[in-house]
């Protein structure tokens, strides 16, 4: 990526690298948005900056001023009108060796812009993933920067006709896909599994719960996914992604997902039409 495409911060410091005694590199101590850009303007944003500030807070760090953060981000979008994906890393900062955090670090804030993926053709085709995810309470929810648990879960197949893979977490229930929440309907409602002891409360996730009214959370098996009338895919880049297949498994476009999706690209002009 050209140079004009990140911008690294030290505090509210312009800065050229991020330092390698960051904790955020040293021990993935941060956490991290990313987030669609349409007619030069970030979706979602207030979402976003108050789950970053939630996460840095649930961390133990302050995160960035949301009016100066939202300064920064305008600077570096300006002039770039296409559509594009923006990610903002926010790390606790650069504090030497030891897992003990020095008080009073100034964060480091790295904004980078990105292609947006290509665009899916068709349903997607899933596969379920032997990865368990880890019951980690306190990190629940959280868009943090450790994500090893999905680089070893996208690293199980190699296949381009296989789009996403479901993981399971240590108890057995659904839990997420590798980079995206999912919503089964089952007995006309949609429902998307907790995210007490795992996962990450996204944002198009958070949009659909507050949004649909029939759509809340529950625990999900594997069973219960398997035998939904429909089952859809969201993150906060792509948007609403209806599955076509999972394992042996099929579904045939469903009409209430049809409008889910004309409703969000109504409410978001950047996913009409997706």
């Amino acid at each position: 990526m050209s140079s004009d495409g990140v911008a690294i911060y030290r505090g509210r410091e312009r800065v050229a690298t991020v330092d390698a005694a960051d904790r955020g590199l040293a021990y993935g101590d941060g956490v991290f948005e990313t987030i669609r850009v349409h007619a030069g303007a970030p979706v979602w944003w207030d979402a976003h900056v108050a789950r970053l500030a939630g996460g840095a807070a649930r961390l133990g760090f302050a995160p960035s001023e949301p009016a100066w953060l939202r300064a920064q981000v305008d600077a570096l979008l300006a002039g770039h009108g296409a559509p594009t994906v923006l990610k903002l890393v926010l790390t606790r900062g650069a504090g030497g060796r030891g897992y003990r955090a020095a008080d009073g670090l100034a964060p480091t804030l790295v904004l980078s812009r990105h292609p947006l993926p290509p665009p899916v053709p068709g349903p997607l085709v899933l596969r379920w993933c032997q990865l368990r995810m880890a019951l980690q309470p306190a990190l629940a929810g959280l868009k943090h920067l450790n994500r090893l648990e999905q680089v070893l879960a996208r690293a199980e197949w190699r296949d381009e006709a296989i789009h996403e893979g479901l993981l399971l977490d240590a108890a057995g229930r659904v839990a997420c896909a590798t980079a995206a929440n999912v919503f089964a309907r089952i007995e006309g409602r949609w429902l998307t599994p907790k995210v007490d002891d795992c996962g990450v409360a996204g944002v198009a996730r958070a949009w659909v719960l507050a949004n649909v009214p029939d759509a809340a959370e529950a625990t999900l098996w594997p069973a219960d996914v398997e035998r939904a009338e429909a089952l859809f895919l969201c993150n906060a880049v792509r948007g609403i992604l209806p599955v076509g297949r999972l394992g042996d498994h099929a579904w045939a476009p469903h009409p209430a997902l049809a409008a889910l999706q004309r409703q969000l690209g109504r409410a978001e002009p950047a996913f009409e039409g997706s």
